[in-house]
């Protein structure tokens, strides 16, 4: 097992990540930028190392800094959490060669899986259902439009690296892909340092669904069911949970099987997501695979009573899984709420120090956050600032629970999204689970909501 581990990342992300470190009676290393120095995951870590200033280039992303500061402090693994370096293959890669075990799978499968046209291709030699579109990259503007009459419409053009909505540009015609496709170009050059695209045909209400998959290095993977990540903005997802009302046990099964097959294709090892969208007709299709821990892994937590950071740990240091698929089963129901700093009408940002900070609890009620009172919410990093996880033994219990969490989650001082929260809790067709990646534009009418893909 591993003596020290370093966290290369912030928030309540890095602090989810100490707490299982304590656990294992492992010690931490917490980097962070010279304006995070007071945060919490630097207070709870046994050390600390100020890895340069706000800007993510200049700290959080900047490997050759977060390499000397393990290299410093001696420690032996690094943990990258989600985001930030957390599917970048050179940094696994450096990691690798400098000795430091990187938790999560190794760079070639990261950079094989991290390609969308690349992971399409591995998906469907693995005989996994996707979307019908490109076999590749789409070179030319000129090819996309005649591709995009094969294909029919609407189409959506996709960066080939990346994710998060960044490169996503959907045609209905073809003075529509001609912009799409420069458009979406532009933002892909810019966002990761490619331009290469691709194009899929458009699924019109679709829900969006993902299987938890783990693999250790003994050759031995498992599912452990799936979340539903439907209720999403500008292809951000606000709302989780597990398992999803839209999946028969048959269906499950088959999607189910169609994530391992994927996943036993490229060997994968460690924690890792295998995303598909599900039709009006109850057809599934790959969209990508994300070689990370999810922000939305605590309902999965939930339902099947395993602990995944603590799994990864493991894992990573080379200990098998101690379950077989038939061991995993679905405990209950879990719903997880995003907290985002932000106005919940513009959803413009809303940075600021904290004034008042109460978190929900009782029965059934998780909250992972690195917020308190007094705490200044920077506006260089992302806004969310908690997650809110309930579990019942029923989706109307655990649906129950989170509208009282929400309802006694006091923040003052900086808005939060906490308002639109209650109203989707509180939406008829949210109740009934009648949800697709479409549900959002009826709180932003003026708006177009796409589905996200990560």
């Amino acid at each position: 097992m591993f003596k020290k581990i370093l966290i290369a990342n912030r928030g309540e992300i890095a602090l989810r990540i100490i707490w299982a470190c304590k656990e294992l009676g492992i010690r931490t290393v917490a980097v962070h930028s010279d304006v995070d120095k007071d945060s919490l995951h630097v207070k709870f870590a046994d050390e600390d190392v100020c890895i340069g200033p706000a800007r993510n280039i200049d700290s959080y992303l900047n490997i050759s800094r977060i390499i000397s500061a393990a290299e410093i402090t001696d420690a032996d693994a690094i943990h990258p959490g989600y985001g930030f370096l957390a599917e970048n293959a050179h940094f696994a890669e450096v990691c690798q060669d400098c000795r430091i075990t990187f938790i999560g799978p190794g760079p070639e499968i990261i950079r094989q899986m991290g390609d969308k046209a690349m992971a399409r291709k591995t998906m469907m030699r693995a005989g996994v259902p996707v979307i019908p579109g490109s076999e590749g990259v789409v070179p030319t503007v000129e090819e996309a439009v005649v591709l995009a009459e094969e294909i029919g419409y609407p189409v959506i053009v996709k960066a080939a690296a990346g994710g998060g909505g960044r490169g996503m540009r959907i045609a209905r015609g073809e003075s529509e892909v001609r912009r799409a496709y420069e458009t979406a170009q532009r933002e892909a050059a810019a966002a990761f340092g490619s331009g290469d695209l691709y194009m899929e045909k458009y699924i019109e209400n679709p829900r969006h669904i993902e299987f938890q998959i783990f693999g250790d290095k003994h050759g031995n993977i498992v599912h452990m069911n799936e979340r539903e990540c439907s209720i999403q903005r500008r292809h951000q997802k606000l709302v989780e949970e597990a398992p999803s009302v839209a999946l028969t046990p048959g269906l499950r099964q088959k999607m189910a099987e169609a994530a391992l097959a994927g996943a036993r294709m490229v060997g994968y090892v460690n924690a890792g997501t295998v995303e598909f969208l599900l039709d009006e007709r109850r057809n599934f299709y790959f969209i990508e695979m994300n070689t990370r821990i999810q922000v939305e892994h605590p309902v999965t937590e939930n339902i099947a009573g395993i602990d995944l950071i603590k799994e990864q740990i493991k894992v990573a240091a080379g200990e098998p899984l101690p379950y077989r698929q038939e061991d995993i089963k679905i405990l209950g129901h879990s719903i997880e709420c995003r907290v985002n700093a932000e106005d919940p009408v513009t959803f413009a940002p809303s940075p600021g120090t904290i004034r008042a900070f109460h978190l929900p609890g009782g029965p059934g009620i998780r909250v992972d956050t690195a917020a308190h009172a007094e705490a200044r919410i920077s506006p260089y990093y992302d806004s969310m600032i908690a997650k809110v996880i309930s579990r019942g033994n029923s989706r109307a219990e655990a649906l129950s629970r989170m509208r009282r969490a929400m309802d006694s989650f006091v923040v003052e001082g900086i808005k939060t999204n906490i308002p639109l929260q209650q109203r989707i809790l509180a939406d008829p067709d949210f109740e009934r689970g009648e949800i697709s990646t479409r549900f959002m534009e009826r709180f932003m009418p003026a708006e177009k909501v796409e589905p996200a893909l990560s």
